[in-house]
């Protein structure tokens, strides 16, 4: 089926990657979540869908941990509750986000051609947003320089 909606969980990558999660031990799961963020960081390759896609159910995990965070439930999510994740790895989802709608990934450029293009985009940035809040902007200064 590939992909089936714009959720971090709604294609067949991630989906498999849940099931993968599900079947590790507890102690496993900080690993292989950290492992395919850091993958997908790494700014010195070109970004495979595949690895796009494991990233942001990755991330999507991490933020849902996040006091601002959403559930990262799906139908195809881990089904199993997962440790608590450490915050640190927060800065690297954001890294890995940053690089799935790099102008290096190839899930950016398929998007970019889908209908529902702009929605997953959305949906990345209300993720990275999670994990790295924008600063507002200031109405005015407090005083003059």
């Amino acid at each position: 089926m590939g992909t089936w909606d714009i959720g971090p969980f709604d294609n067949d990558t991630a989906a498999d990657f849940a099931g993968d999660l599900d079947e590790a031990t507890m102690e496993e799961l900080e690993s292989m979540i950290r492992r395919v963020l850091k993958r997908s960081a790494d700014p010195a390759d070109y970004l495979i869908t595949p690895d796009a896609e494991r990233a942001v159910a990755a991330a999507a995990l991490v933020a849902a941990q996040h006091p601002d965070g959403e559930p990262a439930c799906s139908n195809y999510g881990p089904s199993e509750p997962l440790p608590e994740l450490p915050a640190e790895l927060r800065m690297l989802a954001v890294g890995a986000l940053d690089r799935v709608v790099d102008e290096r990934s190839e899930i950016v450029e398929l998007w970019g051609e889908a209908t529902n293009g702009p929605r997953w985009r959305q949906g990345i940035t209300r993720l990275r947003d999670v994990l790295d809040p924008p600063i507002p902007p200031q109405e005015e200064a407090l005083f003059e320089i």
